[in-house]
């Protein structure tokens, strides 16, 4: 038995190490491009002569308007993230606490959303905001990520509600509580573990999307960080290729802070948000 577990142990550990690799190599490589003199890329992670100059340049408004692609990403992702934060906790919660006409149907629909992608529906979405005056605003992208982030979320974070004893709210309703406040002061204290994944998961969503914002957004002051880093490598004489690798690498800190913010409560809420459906 020892040997099987070392052999088990072993050959979990190797498959780890590869996966690893595959992960870390590009990131690391796309570190090393930020930092290579000139214009293109290498085959190389480390260079050999390091320069901060492609940093620098990023925040020079003669060269790029990358700080106000970054200004704007901020903006969506944190409005996104707030607003996606409300809708899918509220809608979660009704869907696990209450029984109502056309509740399991809602839920499948829910599944069947989940399984179209968005570009289905792109001319869909494009004549809806041009109907709506909504086109080449950030409001457009903002609605267009939190109602998406729904029908996903919905599912995750029901799966957590349902881990919830309903006892404490029946206690709460002999208190004299009503549903918000049942919802507002003992659900979601609890659900923090959720909360924070669905947060998480939201903020990401305006920083590595490029299909929509670039279908929303016309003007180049109202660009996102994908669009315009896009833009920035797309022009025929311009293929700045190590000014975008230190653009894609800056572009990862927020998430990364806010990963390390709520790394307690992320694997916990995904772990017990898949416990129940």
């Amino acid at each position: 038995m020892k040997k099987q577990k070392r052999i088990n142990l072993a050959f979990s550990y190797v498959i780890l190490t590869l996966a690893s690799i595959i992960i870390l190599y590009p990131m690391l490589w796309v570190v090393g491009t930020s930092f290579n003199p000139g214009r293109t890329i290498t085959s190389t992670i480390i260079p050999s002569n390091p320069t901060f100059i492609h940093y620098k340049n990023l925040f020079d408004l003669s060269i790029s308007d990358y700080s106000l692609w970054y200004v704007n990403t901020l903006k969506i992702a944190v409005i996104t993230m707030l607003l996606s934060v409300v809708l899918v906790t509220i809608t979660g919660y009704v869907f696990s606490r209450y029984r109502f006409v056309g509740r399991k149907n809602s839920l499948v629909m829910f599944l069947v959303l989940q399984m179209v992608p968005q570009f289905v529906a792109i001319i869909a979405i494009y004549v809806l905001l041009n109907m709506l005056n909504l086109l080449d605003t950030h409001t457009a992208l903002i609605l267009l990520y939190a109602g998406g982030a729904i029908p996903m979320n919905t599912y995750l974070a029901k799966g957590y509600f349902d881990t919830i004893p309903k006892e404490l709210d029946e206690a709460a309703r002999m208190d004299g509580a009503g549903h918000l406040r049942i919802f507002w002061q003992i659900i979601l204290p609890l659900a923090k573990p959720i909360v924070a994944t669905i947060a998480l998961f939201n903020f990401m969503g305006p920083f590595n999307d490029f299909i929509l914002a670039s279908l929303v957004l016309r003007s180049p002051e109202k660009q996102t960080l994908a669009v315009g880093l896009y833009n920035m490598i797309s022009r025929q004489f311009d293929n700045n290729f190590t000014l975008f690798a230190a653009g894609a690498v800056l572009s990862a800190l927020p998430i990364v802070l806010l990963f390390f913010m709520f790394q307690r409560y992320f694997v916990s809420g995904l772990t017990a948000g898949g416990t129940k459906g």
